[in-house]
């Protein structure tokens, strides 16, 4: 299935989501990047039945500008309610506090992080998207949520000294499918086998895929 993927800012290179998916490239997904936001325009969605957003809300590594504009988050939330899929990957949660319509389509957005530290990620037992995983604990950013989204339904957990939080949700947003992913700051994260089999069961609901 052919993915668009957003990916690199200041915090998050994008070398992590491009070798954290290069294990998928090729099976049942193709990935094309825009890892510098500053020439994309939303008319290039239309061939992507599947968006990976895995990019805070700036242009580029190192161009901070934020880049996700009115015309470019109506574009992505009338994308997702034509039938196609999104899915957010931590760093694609952050910095979208104050863009009210991808909020509204992810459902929540990052609130606030620790220092890193081991965060445990629990996916919840018996749950289709957890198909493979088991609980692991590595370093990471534990990200903090403001799940806006009541109704959205949880299936991964994370822990660490500082408490407990949402770790990853999915919900439809007209004949769409949104799946948000919270851990994810280092490839060894990306890496895991656990990990591997969410950012494999959440493409594949997104796109609709058995």
């Amino acid at each position: 299935m052919k993915t668009l993927v957003f990916c690199g800012d200041q915090w998050h290179p994008a070398r992590v989501p491009r070798e954290g998916l290069g294990a998928l490239e090729g099976t049942e997904f193709t990935f094309d990047w825009v890892a510098d936001a500053g020439d994309w325009s939303p008319e290039q969605l239309a061939p992507y039945p599947l968006v990976i957003l895995a990019k805070s809300n700036e242009v580029s590594e190192t161009d901070h500008t934020p880049w996700m504009t009115e015309a470019i988050e109506a574009a992505l939330a009338d994308h997702v309610r034509r039938g196609n899929g999104l899915f957010a990957i931590h760093s694609g949660t952050a910095g979208y506090d104050q863009t009210p319509v991808l909020r509204a389509l992810l459902g929540g957005v990052f609130a606030d992080h620790p220092e890193q530290c081991p965060v445990t990620v629990t996916p919840h037992a018996g749950h289709p998207l957890c198909a493979g995983c088991e609980p692991f604990t590595l370093t990471d950013e534990h990200y903090f949520m403001a799940l806006d989204d009541l109704q959205a339904e949880v299936f991964v957990t994370t822990r660490s000294v500082h408490g407990e939080q949402p770790g990853a949700w999915r919900r439809t947003e007209g004949s769409g499918r949104v799946v948000v992913l919270t851990p994810g700051h280092s490839l060894e994260i990306w890496l895991h086998p656990s990990f591997q089999a969410l950012l494999r069961n959440g493409l594949r609901w997104c796109g609709k895929m058995r």
